[in-house]
């Protein structure tokens, strides 16, 4: 990922945003009830990241700050019935209200190590409704610049409790996958 990142981006700081790139959630369903759900893909619609390359064309640092309350649906797979727009406007307020509160999200690195492969190692704190904990993620970089990786999050280590319908017979599965891609600019 070194040689990699050395021969795409210069030193520097580099921003990322919706005009540039995607940063989407994807969830998924569980429970006795789970068929009656839907799979969601989430885009995140206001969001800024920054990526710092070193002297040497090593990343050195990643932050990213979204607005908790810019979640929009993009997809509704599986489920008995299609989503409509009454079931779309109940998952934003749900979500804004429920599950991120408003708040916003943030990350910040502690630790980017290149690796083999062109693989790129972040290691940061997440805070998700006012708590943080640490996560680690992969980023690759492929040879146009395009930056891409996701992680997966459990929504239960941030104390948010999974949403649920039909007495808990229907619930969003703990664990989220946030995924990002994006051209520098």
């Amino acid at each position: 990922m070194l040689l990699r990142i050395i021969a795409v981006l210069e030193p520097g700081t580099y921003t990322f945003g919706p005009d540039n790139g995607t940063l989407s959630v994807r969830t998924a369903r569980t429970g006795a009830a789970s068929k009656a759900g839907h799979d969601l893909l989430l885009h995140v619609t206001d969001w800024r990241a920054t990526l710092e390359v070193g002297e040497d064309g090593a990343p050195t640092a990643a932050a990213l700050d979204a607005d908790g309350t810019s979640l929009r649906v993009r997809e509704g797979t599986g489920g008995m019935m299609g989503l409509g727009d009454d079931d779309v406007a109940s998952i934003h307020k749900s979500i804004d209200d429920d599950v991120l509160r408003k708040e916003v999200i943030a990350f910040r690195s502690t630790r980017v190590a290149a690796g083999g492969d062109g693989v790129v190692h972040v290691e940061g704190d997440l805070t998700i409704v006012g708590r943080s904990h640490p996560v680690a993620f992969d980023v690759t970089t492929g040879d146009d610049g395009t930056i891409s990786g996701n992680a997966t999050v459990k929504q239960s280590d941030w104390g948010i409790k999974q949403f649920s319908i039909l007495f808990g017979a229907l619930k969003v599965a703990d664990e989220v996958e946030v995924a990002i891609e994006a051209q520098p600019r």
